[in-house]
């Protein structure tokens, strides 16, 4: 994708992204014209008199305001049918229920924390197997397929070493092999990555992040490039149950409006700050696709239009690390990303707490690893918040 601004041409309208954002179908609400979607706070819908069948019943099978949730987002993904979650490991978790006791999915070693918590226990009890490999290297996916293997789960860049796997060559080698990919695109959302277009069958977000984009509400989606697979999940989703309320769905939709203007802000924050960070002494190592040292520039760059606001970095020891933490004024230090306000996370005791210490250590997540999420704070006033707190 080399469209920056001309992200253009989704889904064959002429709009910009920018564009799409705003206007997607549900600027205003039908009955009273007013400029926004409407909030649908009910449990339950009339029937009327049964002689003819009414597209809404009871809210947990279907919401007007989830449903203009679900609609603009399968518009911005470029898939056929998406479905609102009441988290972003909801999703997921519905997602990989569409498998059955038995199936093997093959998923990157260092996707996000919850992801691999509920293979490795809930499905696990199902009988279902994970093998977890290096997705950098695609020869690894090829190696790790079997006769049970059902699905490939991707997520690119990664959480939190922002490691890039080739999608297009992973996804070609996925549906070669008849495998279902689902990649989780939370880091990148639809503005700077559309792994549908690379060949993705579902792609996942954790909507709690830069979609919604004010710390404020929590929340998942799924979006399929099929209507049938579609129908899979949403089997799942009225059958679970974990659905947002309309007011959720409200929160994301508003939050859906400014994504590009302001991921294009903390985009260019996070590149001064991860340049900054690059040449700091109490910084070993930074993890940013933005980077010209980064080993996976030219590959992320071939599938996303920028490096996003999410970077990670190393100090010299955990002691340098818990240091930053309980000095920075800035940035929070606190779980999630996404947010206006920048927030620090400490992978170890936070997102991967649950990965047991040898396997995180062998995957690089130390306890010196800080990743940032970058808000809409002065970047000058980062930097040097940042500055002093390292010091």
């Amino acid at each position: 994708m080399k469209n920056k601004e001309a992200n253009s041409a989704i889904s064959g309208k002429g709009d910009s992204f920018g564009t799409l954002l705003i206007h997607n179908g549900h600027e205003t609400d039908p009955v009273t014209g007013a400029l926004g979607t409407a909030i649908i706070q009910t449990s339950t819908f009339d029937q009327g008199d049964l002689s003819e069948e009414r597209e809404f019943d009871y809210a947990r099978s279907g919401n007007p305001t989830r449903k203009a949730l679900e609609e603009t987002i399968a518009l911005l993904e470029g898939g056929e049918k998406a479905y609102a979650f009441g988290s972003g490991i909801a999703a997921v978790s519905s997602c990989l229920g569409i498998f059955s006791a038995g199936d093997h999915i093959i998923a990157a070693e260092d996707i996000y924390g919850g992801s691999r918590r509920i293979l490795n226990t809930f499905y696990k009890r199902w009988g279902m197997e994970l093998t977890a490999v290096d997705t950098t290297d695609s020869e690894n996916i090829r190696r790790a397929v079997k006769s049970n293997t059902k699905a490939l789960l991707l997520e690119t860049p990664s959480n939190p070493l922002l490691k890039i796997t080739d999608l297009k060559t992973c996804l070609d080698f996925a549906r070669d092999a008849g495998l279902i990919s689902i990649v989780d695109n939370t880091f990148m959302t639809p503005y700077f990555q559309r792994p549908i277009e690379l060949g993705a069958d579902i792609v996942v977000h954790s909507a709690t992040k830069f979609l919604g984009g004010h710390s404020d509400v929590i929340s998942g989606l799924a979006v399929t490039r099929t209507a049938e697979l579609g129908d899979k999940v949403y089997a799942v989703q009225n059958g679970f149950g974990a659905v947002p309320g309309p007011w959720d769905c409200w929160l994301i939709l508003r939050g859906i409006k400014t994504l590009k203007v302001r991921l294009d802000a903390q985009q260019a924050s996070a590149i001064k700050i991860a340049r900054y960070l690059s040449t700091h002494k109490n910084v070993e190592a930074v993890y940013y696709p933005g980077l010209d040292n980064h080993p996976g520039k030219t590959i992320h760059d071939a599938q996303s239009t920028g490096p996003g606001a999410v970077l990670s970095f190393k100090t010299k020891s955990a002691e340098h690390a818990l240091r930053f933490l309980g000095q920075t004024r800035l940035a929070a230090s606190a779980v999630s990303l996404g947010g206006v306000e920048t927030i620090a996370s400490y992978p170890v005791r936070m997102s991967h707490a649950s990965v047991p210490v040898e396997e995180r250590r062998r995957l690089g997540i130390t306890d010196s690893l800080i990743r940032i999420s970058v808000g809409l704070e002065a970047d000058d006033d980062l930097i040097e918040d940042f500055n002093h707190a390292l010091e």
